[in-house]
This record gives structure tokens, sequence and C-alpha cells, in this order.
């Protein structure tokens, strides 16, 4: 899909935070409803080991959803498309594919490699 105006690319980011909030309300269900512990070790282990994989997969969606929310916040105050960095347009492909990004690529990786 070719992305043609920053209408679109808002209407992408509040697709997402939509869909990412059903997510973590999916999660947060779904671990509430498998509490509790096993008899046996071993399932007291694999519990552990499923509580901890969901406690990664919804930080990561927390943290996923705070990025779009940070987005669609840009929009409203002017700024979206402006690398925090250096203060440049971030290129319109980088925006097509993370419409999250808040840095150009030249930006992201100095931060990346130093």
């Amino acid at each position: 899909m070719v992305i043609r105006s920053y209408a679109e690319l808002q209407r992408m980011l509040e697709q997402e935070r939509a869909r990412l909030v059903t997510q973590l309300e999916h999660a947060e269900s779904w671990a509430n409803d498998h509490m509790g512990y096993g008899n046996h070790m071993a399932d007291d282990a694999t519990e552990a080991f499923e509580q901890a994989k969901d406690l990664a997969v919804r930080t990561r969606l927390e943290e996923t959803l705070r990025q779009v929310e940070e987005a669609l916040q840009k929009f409203e105050l002017g700024t979206y498309g402006i690398c925090e960095a250096c203060g440049t347009k971030i290129d319109w492909a980088r925006l097509e594919a993370k419409p999250e990004a808040k840095l150009c690529i030249k930006c992201r990786q100095r931060r990346d490699f130093g």
C-alpha cells in the first residue's frame, strides 16, 4: 500500500492505537484468567515461563502504544515528521515504514551504532 499523505499516516496511527489497546485489554484478561499454580513442579515452571513471556509481550505492546500516542500528539502540535535530534524532515519512506518514527535515519543510525 502506498501512503500518499500525512492524513493517511495519521489514520494508520489511529488504527494502530485502537489495535494495540484491544490487544492489551485481551492480554490483561487472559493473564487474569490463567493465574495460579499447578500441582507439579513442571507445571509451575511452565506457568512461570508463560507469565514471563506474556509480560514481555505486554511490555512491548505498551511501549509501541506509547510511541504511537506520541506520534499522534505530534500531529496536534504540528511537529509530526520532524526529527527530534536534528530538526530535519524525516524521509517519507521512513515514515511510511514506521509512522511513529521520531528520528531521521541518520540520527537513528548514530544512536544505534554510536
